[in-house]
């Protein structure tokens, strides 16, 4: 079935009690038995759940993977993903990450005596070099937040597939209808279900995705052992969302690249940060990898804090706050908001700089998006 098809029917079917159309909530945290020793297919809510297994089979599906796993949080998604590594192992990470991830990473990860290396997964020749006997996953954003910089998907599962490491994608930013990373040869695909899977800005949540039986399994076990799964109403609201998924993301897509176009020529704007402009450089391997570019990009005020202030101040249909992928458009500041949890240095090392902002485009009309920037950007 097509994506939209699947989007909508895939891992739900008619409730066969009373033939209800939509995933029933089922608000329960236990099940009865059968009998003794006769467990039915679900026997408490956190091994498994109707609601959450409808959207957990509706996400494998999407990704074209066999498996999927929906967590209470897109961190709770990481952190159960993350204990598959052992201390002693090594972890490379893409330099260019979540604020949130790099923290956990940083902070936590770390000390649990995981070697956890920042580096550049643009050069494949620093990849190679920094690849060790130890090292069992390679930690992927692309595109990444906020610099929008983008990660070669084929070539860096061609290199880790051969050494058994294992190669793990956040798929946030353009969602299964823009990119599908298994498709590529990754083994683990990650979301945020809170952003454009959900899509309307009212629920958290976090997904896994595989399709090697093993990895499904010890997931599964880790997701029960922890208990970090989502709960049924919030696997409701997914579910939910994710039926308009289709002309949602379409509608990102469109918005923002046309107002990704406006920028660039404004006068006031000092660079736009998207991968589908002519001007960013890996647009060819955007146009390999990416069937479109979401909502999410970022843009380069002329000027330093003071100017990106101005512009964040004057903005009255974009919302200032943090997160991305609802259907209102949201602005926020990387450098005091979303990744303040990242050392000064480090931002600064990945290309985070004081004027730089980052926009979610919701499905407003493209029209009223612009006159609003283009008000905001006369204070500036």
């Amino acid at each position: 079935m097509n994506f939209e098809t699947l989007a909508i029917h895939a891992g739900q079917t008619k409730d066969p009690v009373y033939g209800a159309v939509m995933t029933p909530i089922y608000q329960t945290s236990t099940f009865a038995f059968k009998g003794v020793n006769q467990p039915g297919p679900f026997d408490y809510s956190r091994s498994g759940n109707p609601t959450r297994k409808a959207l957990e089979d509706c996400l494998a599906a999407l990704e074209g993977g066999t498996h999927g796993f929906a967590f209470a949080t897109g961190m709770a998604a990481e952190a159960t993903v993350l204990e598959i590594f052992q201390p002693g192992d090594h972890l490379i990470v893409h330099d260019d990450l979540y604020g949130g991830s790099y923290r956990l990473l940083a902070k936590i990860v770390k000390a649990r005596g995981i070697d956890v290396e920042f580096i550049d997964l643009r050069k494949l020749d620093l990849l190679a070099a920094k690849t060790k006997s130890n090292t069992r996953g390679i930690w992927i954003e692309t595109p990444t937040n906020p610099m929008m910089n983008l990660v070669d998907l084929e070539a860096i599962s061609a290199f880790a597939a051969p050494k058994k490491i294992l190669t793990i994608c956040d798929n946030t930013f353009l969602s299964p209808y823009f990119q599908r990373p298994l498709e590529y040869g990754i083994d683990i695909i990650m979301h945020s279900t809170t952003k454009y899977i959900n899509g309307h800005s009212d629920v958290v949540g976090g997904a896994l995705i595989v399709k090697d039986p093993q990895l499904a399994e010890k997931i599964g076990f880790l997701q029960n052992a922890l208990g970090t799964c989502s709960s049924p109403f919030d696997c409701f609201l997914v579910l939910r969302g994710i039926k308009t998924l289709a002309p949602r993301m379409r509608c990102h897509h469109e918005n923002a690249l046309a107002l990704a176009h406006w920028l660039e020529r404004h006068p006031k704007i000092e660079a736009v940060l998207h991968p589908l402009l002519e001007s960013h450089p890996q647009h060819q391997l955007a146009k390999k990898q990416m069937k479109g570019g979401g909502g999410t990009f970022s843009f380069k005020v002329k000027g330093a804090e003071q100017e990106a202030f101005r512009l964040l101040s004057a903005v009255k249909l974009f919302t200032l706050a943090e997160s991305l992928g609802g259907v209102e458009s949201l602005i926020e500041h990387p450098w005091t908001m979303t990744h303040i949890s990242m050392p000064e240095d480090v931002r600064a090392a990945s290309g985070i700089t004081r004027n730089l902002i980052r926009i979610s485009v919701g499905i407003e009309h493209i029209d009223d998006l612009i006159s609003d920037l283009e008000q905001a950007l006369e204070k500036v």
